[in-house]
């Protein structure tokens, strides 16, 4: 029977441990998919199709759907534009250790 492990322990095993690149790269690549899913949500919500957002913040439905399945990192303004402008929601950021 296999021995259960935590989440950070299999992250360790299978990325390295925090502060490696390794680990570093993976984080990135799961907080942009997080920020994706958040944005996709945010818009179904809003009965908008890709389309509708990008008309709204002037770009193309192909920088929504990549920006959605985390396959593009995306500056500050985009986010802010994206939320604020295009879904009509407030942005507030939040630093915590």
């Amino acid at each position: 029977m296999k021995k259960l492990i935590s989440l950070d322990e299999h992250y360790t095993d299978r990325y390295g441990p925090e502060g490696s690149s390794k680990r570093a790269d993976f984080e990135v690549r799961a907080k942009a998919f997080l920020i994706g899913e958040l944005i996709k949500e945010e818009r179904k919500k809003a009965h908008m199709t890709q389309d509708q957002l990008a008309d709204k913040i002037g770009a193309n439905k192909s920088f929504i759907s990549r920006i959605e399945n985390g396959k593009t990192d995306i500056q500050l303004s985009t986010f802010y534009r994206l939320i604020e402008f295009g879904l009509g929601k407030k942005l507030e950021l939040n630093i915590s250790e």
